[in-house]
């Protein structure tokens, strides 16, 4: 039997760093939604096939087979057999992922594809909504959290660093949309499972997170 561990949140509240990190620390493979689009978005290119044509997008996820493995202490994703975890972050791949995500059917058939590799495979996955319908019997749920304040100075000081000039007001602004627009969302709402642990991380490192995780999984 595998084990499936469910990590849901808002945006800013730390849940991708905190599943990379759990990943290695206790073998579990990571499965990365953003990458899983990605991979769609690549082999979309590679076909030549028009954004507009959906069904022809669709039609891609019956002959793809997506991969995620630990190797090296590396997050590694293999399309068809075919290590792409640096090629799917290039330009062209990035510039036409949005689209690719916001087809229903693609979202529906990934979660499939997901859940099929869990049968096999002890994982990790973070996002909106893998406690309440990716895996809705995950062994362990958490639902991370954090003030709308705390995710606001994150990001503030995460764009610092990464030279984005963006102030803190306008940020926080962005992120209570984001709350609302991923609550209200038809298919994938932000929500946390009944019997998911909530965890506020509004005053806890990355470290005190990981390590109550960690405790919780132990249990």
């Amino acid at each position: 039997m595998s084990f499936i561990v469910a990590i849901d949140g808002p945006a800013g509240s730390g849940k991708g760093t905190v599943t990379e990190i759990l990943s290695k620390k206790l073998g579990l493979i990571n499965i990365g939604t953003g990458s899983a689009y990605r991979c769609v978005a690549l082999e979309t290119i590679r076909q030549g096939i028009d954004l507009q044509e959906n069904e022809k997008i669709i039609k891609l996820l019956d002959n793809i087979k997506i991969e995620f493995k630990i190797e090296d202490n590396k997050d590694i994703v293999y399309l068809n057999g075919e290590d792409v975890s640096k090629r799917i972050r290039e330009k062209d791949v990035s510039n036409i992922v949005s689209q690719i995500s916001s087809i229903p059917e693609v979202r529906f058939k990934l979660n499939e594809i997901f859940r099929e590799y869990a049968k096999t495979n002890n994982v990790i996955m973070e996002g909106r909504d893998i406690g309440t319908y990716v895996f809705p019997k995950a062994d362990v749920k958490i639902y991370l959290d954090a003030s709308i304040e705390e995710r606001a100075k994150r990001r503030y000081k995460q764009n610092q660093e990464n030279g984005i000039n963006m102030s803190y007001e306008e940020i926080y602004k962005n992120i209570e949309l984001r709350d609302k627009n991923d609550k209200e969302k038809k298919v994938g709402a932000l929500k946390q499972a009944e019997d998911a642990i909530y965890i506020d991380s509004s005053n806890m490192t990355i470290e005190e997170v990981v390590k109550k995780i960690i405790d919780i999984i132990k249990k």
